[in-house]
């Protein structure tokens, strides 16, 4: 029987995993010909998360956990549990229910039946979501698609079944600042492309803002692109031209009419709009410097607090309180 490992990352969602653990629960006993495994990944929670995964760990072995000693963000919370997953499949789902796990007998099958290496998930539309998120969340896409080698496909969520072998290409890439969405897609693999309507947190709240959404927009643009810095370049050569033009235009505009002294505001006008030019395009370069500054570093992407996972990574032993 295929081992099939559903990582969950779980931040302050009280909530909404009863009811997730209840459909995960529902789908497996649909599913007879497959295990499961069930990763639980604490990241950082503030609310008693934690004690209702162990809660559900003491009645079902199949519940695994992992607690981070702090709040790491999703992104570390998806690569701890990928890199502690033992499936021969590993899925990424939400707790909160926007991932439905009523498609998973579908994606399971379908990967089984066919040479796709991942099944993903995309919405259809972005239904209960506010027109101005809508606008920039598309823009996103559209801006990354122009500016990025690497394909991000729009509406696509962090939802998706994988091989092994795909997992396996993706724990190599051990970044600091991670894009997982973009590493999904730059280690390769032939992926399908699941539409499905969106659907509404069952239970909690967001924790995505508008402004954390943006600086993960942000990451997604460093990571997979050096066209800012591009930009600025041919932004700086672009106005050294201009200086250029405008020198010439003032030495011959004094020597027919003289009056080399008017002409100050607009002067200090062209300072300012020059200055903030000068410093949007080091403000470009500095996000690029701060990445490397921090992949330099070399820190760990997590720490583990505490786990009953049977299999410990050996980078983790050392900082793992292991709950027998």
């Amino acid at each position: 029987m295929d081992l099939l490992s559903i990582v969950v990352p779980c931040y302050n969602e009280k909530e909404a995993l009863p009811y997730f653990y209840k459909e995960i629960n529902k789908i497996s006993k649909q599913m007879q010909d497959v295990k499961f495994e069930l990763l639980f990944v604490n990241d950082g929670s503030k609310d008693n998360t934690i004690e209702i995964i162990k809660s559900l760990s003491e009645k079902d072995e199949r519940v695994k956990y992992i607690s981070f000693s702090r709040n790491f963000g999703k992104e570390a919370a998806m690569y701890a549990g990928l890199k502690m997953a033992s499936g021969d499949y590993i899925a990424i789902m939400d707790a909160d229910l926007q991932d439905p796990p009523k498609l998973l007998p579908g994606m399971y099958k379908m990967i089984t039946t066919t040479d796709n290496d991942i099944i993903g998930l995309r919405r259809k539309n972005r239904a209960g979501e506010g027109k101005i998120l809508d606008f920039f969340k598309k823009s996103f896409y559209h801006i990354i698609g122009k500016i990025s080698k690497t394909e991000m496909v729009s509406g696509a969520r962090d939802f998706r079944l994988m091989t092994r072998q795909v997992v396996d290409a993706i724990l190599e890439l051990q970044e600091y600042n991670r894009y997982s969405k973009g590493i999904f897609s730059w280690v390769g693999f032939q992926t399908y492309w699941l539409e499905y309507e969106n659907v509404e947190r069952v239970a909690g709240k967001t924790k995505w803002s508008f402004w954390k959404l943006f600086v993960y927009a942000m990451e997604g643009i460093v990571a997979f692109s050096t066209a800012p810095l591009v930009f600025a370049s041919l932004l700086g050569i672009v106005f050294l031209f201009l200086a250029f033009l405008l020198i010439v235009f003032i030495i011959i505009r004094t020597a027919i009419y003289g009056d080399p002294t008017s002409g100050w505001p607009s002067l200090v006008c062209i300072l300012f709009f020059v200055s903030g030019i000068q410093l949007f395009c080091l403000g470009i370069i500095g996000q690029y410097l701060s990445k490397t500054y921090l992949e330099t570093k070399k820190r760990p992407i997590y720490i583990i607090k505490e786990t009953n996972k049977d299999v410990v990574k050996k980078d983790v032993k050392k900082t793992v309180k292991k709950n027998k």
